[in-house]
């Protein structure tokens, strides 16, 4: 059974156990597209249009021609800080007239015509500088109307991305693939960007008063225990839904049909997914609640809380070869990544009736020509529609005839 959709909360989804992940995706039809883009004022671009069919898209040109600023513009189209993770106002367009000095245009936008399975829907969104010294922020329009909250886009648009920085995601510490899971769960749950919120709120709060505290012990027991008890049911909520996330992510990325990219496990581990697995949410909660009362002189002192969700970690094992992805060489790493995105855009597919948009920059870096055409014939078959860039247009060649070919030079994008 298929979920209801996204804007339900987290999904339930029994795929039959001899069906491929080819047919899961072509069983729920198209993927959300862009119809019109533009860019106002945004990194190198001052006025940038495109008129797009919902077809795949290919972006070439040389480098710091503005091909990846074009895939981070297509990221605030769904909530969050983009493929960059950037400051809002270090996005805004710069000129340099003079040596020493650089001139700031006005505030950049991003506006779209999206095609949706509820149907075209205007989507805009823009920096507003803080007056006087306030915090930035980030305007939200639907249809021309103000939006309450940038949450409301994942109602209406969903996306996924790769970048040449995530090349390095099983190499790097926890933090970056703890976020590569929560943005997954976001994107079907937006509920959970503000448990993590709530959760981040409360251990922050907390170490400030146990390090203000006598003897970092803390020196406000009546609000540590309630920054405590908010910690621990919003900590355990969140590790509930990334588990149920690898859980749901599992069936679609055990195994591969065109034998390109390797089937492999996914898992979010840690202590309090240990006791997930052994007992009832509500008990976890209680040991998380006691684990941290026990702790607080240690937390203290070491300016953080040594149990919680902010010390879980994502586990990827590549199938073909048992070794955990860490171990892999770079091209199997990045097949990993690309069967991780795959898998991910067609439990959506499944679950929600549509593919979500997908941003690959630089896509073609550590694939080879086999595993390139797996990835060409994978996009078309699941009717997303896909946003690649590269700068070698022949790479792209096995697409002509079934994807929109746009050449990138000076901050100008054109057929």
């Amino acid at each position: 059974m298929r979920s209801q959709g996204h804007a339900q909360g987290l999904a339930t989804v029994d795929i039959p156990a001899d069906m491929a992940p080819q047919e899961i995706a072509a069983s729920a039809g198209g993927g959300i597209s862009v119809k019109r883009l533009t860019l106002t004022d945004f990194r190198c671009y001052h006025y940038q249009r495109l008129e797009l069919d919902a077809a795949p898209v290919v972006l070439t040109g040389p480098n710091g021609a503005g091909k990846t600023n074009l895939l981070e513009g297509l990221s605030f189209l769904v909530p969050g800080r983009g493929l960059r993770r950037a400051r809002l106002n270090d996005i805004v367009r710069q000129e340099v007239a003079h040596p020493k000095r650089a001139t700031s245009f006005s505030p950049w936008g991003v506006a779209a015509v999206m095609r949706t399975p509820g149907g075209e829907v205007e989507i805009g969104t823009a920096f507003e500088a803080g007056a006087s010294g306030g915090r930035d922020k980030r305007i939200v329009k639907l249809d021309g109307e103000i939006a309450k909250s940038q949450s409301v886009l994942a109602d209406h648009v969903s996306a996924l991305w790769l970048t040449p920085q995530m090349d390095r995601l099983f190499l790097e510490g926890p933090g970056a693939r703890r976020r590569f899971l929560d943005r997954l769960v976001f994107d079907s749950d937006p509920a959970h960007a503000g448990r993590v919120n709530a959760y981040d709120h409360a251990m922050r709060e907390r170490t400030a008063l146990l390090k203000g505290g006598p003897g970092n012990g803390g020196g406000d027991a009546d609000w540590l225990a309630t920054l405590e008890d908010t910690m621990a049911r919003r900590g355990v909520a969140v590790v509930a839904a990334r588990l149920d996330m690898v859980r749901r992510l599992a069936r679609h990325l055990a195994h591969d049909d065109t034998g390109a990219f390797p089937g492999a496990e996914i898992a979010s581990v840690g202590e309090i997914e240990r006791w997930l697995g052994e007992g009832p949410a509500l008990a976890a909660e209680d040991k998380f609640r006691a684990r941290l009362a026990e702790e607080r002189r240690r937390d203290g002192a070491d300016g953080r809380p040594q149990t919680g969700p902010h010390r879980s970690d994502m586990a990827v094992r590549h199938l073909g070869n048992g070794q955990a992805a860490a171990l892999c060489s770079t091209g199997e790493q990045k097949a990993l990544l690309v069967a991780l995105v795959l898998a991910t855009a067609r439990m959506r597919a499944y679950e929600q009736g549509t593919a979500p948009l997908l941003l690959l920059d630089e896509i073609a870096a550590h694939l080879d020509a086999l595993r390139l055409e797996a990835l060409f014939e994978e996009i078309t078959g699941l009717g997303a529609q896909v946003w690649m860039t590269g700068t070698d247009a022949a790479l792209f060649g096995p697409l002509r005839g079934r994807a929109q070919f746009f050449a990138v030079a000076d901050a100008t994008v054109t057929h």
